[in-house]
């Protein structure tokens, strides 16, 4: 694997994981009140996604083995351009949902 490809996957996992460490404990509610663990999500979610986006242009194959990307990558897009648009529910549910499913997938290639 090249090493880029590999740095890639390494930085979307270990932000998984941290977004997942600043989320830990807390309720929807709660999350809705915390501007400062909102942002720290919202960047997260970015750095994700732009990893992804260079995953793109370093090894193809291996992106397309990772489930949802495209819809990740628009949601980095969206975060990063429609901010103003972002709603909490729809960030609270990626993160219940679909979080632990990319951290196996970018995983399974380390």
């Amino acid at each position: 694997m090249d090493e880029r490809a590999r740095d890639c996957l390494n930085d979307i996992v270990a932000n998984v994981e941290e977004l997942l460490r600043f989320v830990g404990g807390m309720t929807f509610e709660q999350y809705q009140t915390d501007r400062k663990t909102q942002a720290a999500v919202e960047r997260k979610f970015e750095i994700i996604g732009e990893a992804l986006n260079r995953l793109a242009r370093v090894d193809a194959e291996i992106l397309s083995e990772i489930r949802n990307y495209r819809s990740i990558i628009s949601f980095r897009n969206i975060l990063a351009h429609g901010y103003d648009s972002v709603e909490d529910r729809v960030v609270w549910g990626i993160i219940e949902h679909d979080l632990s499913q990319l951290r196996s997938d970018a995983a399974a290639f380390l």
